[in-house]
């Protein structure tokens, strides 16, 4: 199986799609990509599509509704959680400024800092 997501004219991620892999010729990825994408435009006649890996081993990140897709880095974004995050450009995840102390914590914006649930 192998996981396209559908964009809109911004790089919006806007539905995620399964292909089965003998519709995609049983290619790999990067091949896979083009056939996916004549395939899903022809079912679904829409022109925006990016192969995304559910495992993370291309693109950085698995593609959800709501992430963007940013060519440049060649990677899907999450949305950012809270306006203090900062991007990390290795991992394209999004980072509190300070780390998680542990299990059980979570981020308060209004005082920027983790606290215990």
């Amino acid at each position: 199986m192998a996981h396209f997501s559908r964009l809109d004219e911004n790089n919006n991620v806007i539905a995620v799609h399964v292909v089965n892999n003998s519709d995609l010729q049983d290619l790999p990825f990067p091949e896979s990509e083009s056939v996916g994408i004549a395939y899903l435009t022809g079912i679904h006649n829409h022109l925006f599509w990016k192969q995304t890996s559910y495992n993370g081993t291309f693109r950085k990140n698995y593609a959800g509704v709501g992430y963007t897709y940013d060519p440049v880095r060649d990677a899907f974004i999450g949305p950012q959680p809270f306006p203090s995050w900062v991007l990390n450009e290795t991992t394209c995840q999004w980072q509190a400024p300070v780390p998680r102390p542990g299990e059980g914590y979570v981020w308060d914006e209004s005082t920027l800092q983790w606290v215990l649930r």
